[in-house]
Order: C-alpha cells, then structure tokens, then sequence
C-alpha cells in the first residue's frame, strides 16, 4: 500500500463521516425539539445507556451533559438488567444509544424502564426497529454507509452519534443559560479551570511587595524601589495615595536619552501618566487581554472604588500560573 493510496484511504473515510454527520442535519425536525424539552424538563438525571461502540458513545454524551450543566452519568445496558436499573428514578430521563435499534440488551431493559415512569429517549440508525417502538421521542441518527469498506465496523455511525449528542448538549446549555462562569466551576482542575476561575488578586504582589513611591520621590530612590522589587517597574502615588503613574525599565532608558541625567529629577517627572489598571476581582485572563492589547507586562490593581494600588500583576505571575 503506497503513500498516495493510503491518503486516498483515509481522506474517503473522513469525506464518509463528514457527509453522515451533515446528513443528519437534514433530518432535524420537531421530534429533536421535542427530546430538548423533555432534557431540559428533566427534575432528575439524565440517563445514557447502550452497549458496545455505541456504549462508548454514550459515556462520551453523559460526559458532556454533565460539565455543560445536564446532570447526567453512564448506565451499561448489561448491568442494568442485573440490578444498576436501581439508580433510576422516575423524575429522570433516558437517552438509549443503538444504530441497530436491535441490541438484546436494551430490547430487554426499556420495558422495565418504562414501567419505573421516566421518559424515553432513543437515539438509533433504525428509526423503524423495535427499540424505536419502546421510545417517547426517536431521534433519527441513521447514515448511508459506514467508513468501513466491509460495512462491519461502526465508524461514521458512532460519529454521527457523538455529533447528534453533542448537538442536543450545545442546544441545552444555551436554553438554560448555562455560561462561562458555570463552565469553570465543574472544570477547576488543569488549565482550563485556571483560565476560567483564577482571579487576579490570587496572583497579585501587595503590601511590601508591592513597588511604589511618592510623585516627589527623587529618582535615585525610584531606580531603588524598581529594582529591590525585582519587577521591572513601580507605581507612583500622588498626596492622597492615589496611582497617577508608573515608571518602568522603559521609562529610565527613555529619561537617559532624552533628559541625561535622571537623578537629577523626580519620579513625576519621568513617569507615564495615565497607566493601566484592573481591580482584583477580575479574572487573570482579563488581564492578559489588557497586557496583550497595550503591549504591556504589568498592571497595577486598585481597590474597589477607588484609585490607590492595592497591587500589582506581572505576566511572569500569568506564565507561571498557566494562565498565557
């Protein structure tokens, strides 16, 4: 099998998926609207069963029902007709996965489920099968063919699946208002949680790591104060303690150019008026957007309401901190 083939291989098995998953696009109709009303109705769980491929599938949607605000968990079909039916209740719904339509297992399960009073959803590739019978909504999920050249193995049918799962998730966080915020705090491990959940004030140097002087103070004590903080800057306070500007390496380079001798002047004489600045509420990505956006490494944090530095955040304390 040579280099040409094998892409020619794999770029046919994408096209197949990729047409299986518009395919299903065509289909959507009242019967999706109504599977969205009744998961976003739901006064318990949602639960995903199945079996094989279709299985994992299905763990894949409880997943992500779950972190995108739909309580949802994962039933195995085979387990639940040997005694996990116990944790369903009659407030909860099902979402049963099967292409066939067919599946033994699940073909023995629905009825029981049925009794116990909670809706039933089912997401199959044979809306005329048996299983489909048992449903109070059928979610159409069938393909024209598999990516498998034998047509044995579930390929662009699992994907179909998963598309149409995610499809109901995106759907039901939007009409339950489900935000960023909401997002963050089922995901606060990792990366993604710091992005969305770490503020500044948890990052922020204050008290006496915090750099700043006095507009009068002379430039030698600024250089000073700059460099014992060991961040490149400091803020500077006018009388009633407020931040009116800052100095940075910058700044003295630019002084040295322009003026000579700088220690001939005061720190309101070089400073930049005017500077940046975030409160220690905000979310530390925030602030990499104000960073990012003024070409600056560093932003002076004030208290609530008023003007006078409470700290100061550098985008060292962002790296390190996984949040760039």
């Amino acid at each position: 099998m040579d280099s040409a083939k094998i892409l020619r291989c794999a770029r046919d098995v994408l096209d197949i998926e990729a047409k299986g998953i518009l395919s299903l696009s065509d289909r959507l109709d009242e019967n999706f609207v109504r599977a969205v009303d009744i998961l976003s109705g739901c006064k318990g769980k949602v639960v995903v069963t199945g079996l094989g491929k279709s299985g994992l599938i299905g763990r894949k949607i409880a997943a992500t029902f779950s972190s995108t605000g739909t309580p949802s968990l994962f039933l195995h079909a085979t387990e639940g007709i040997h005694g996990d039916l116990g944790m369903i209740m009659k407030e909860d719904v099902v979402l049963a996965v099967s292409n066939s339509g067919e599946t033994d297992e699940l073909l023995m399960l629905l009825p029981i489920i049925k009794r116990l009073g909670p809706k039933i959803i089912v997401m199959t590739g044979n809306p005329d099968s048996r299983l489909s019978r048992t449903g109070d909504v059928i979610l159409n999920a069938a393909i024209k063919e598999e990516a498998c050249p034998m047509g044995l193995s579930p390929t662009a049918s699992t994907t179909a699946a998963l598309a149409m799962g995610d499809a109901l998730a995106v759907v039901l966080l939007e009409k339950k208002g489900f935000k960023q915020e909401d997002f963050a705090l089922r995901h606060p491990g990792g990366t993604l949680g710091r992005k969305l959940l770490l503020r500044v004030e948890e990052l922020m140097h204050s008290n006496t790591a915090l750099p700043v002087v006095h507009e009068d103070t002379p430039m030698k004590e600024t250089l000073l104060e700059i460099t014992s903080k060991r961040l490149g800057v400091t803020g500077v306070v006018d009388g009633r303690g407020e931040l009116v500007g800052v100095i940075t390496d910058g700044d003295l380079r630019r002084g040295l150019e322009g003026k000579g001798d700088i220690f001939l002047f005061k720190a309101k004489e070089l400073m930049s008026r005017n500077p940046k600045t975030i409160t220690a509420e905000e979310l530390a990505t925030q602030a990499v957007s104000i960073m990012e956006q003024h070409s600056i490494t560093s932003l002076f944090i004030l208290e609530n309401g008023g003007r006078k530095p409470k700290g100061i955040v550098h985008l060292h304390d962002l790296l390190k901190a996984g949040i760039v």
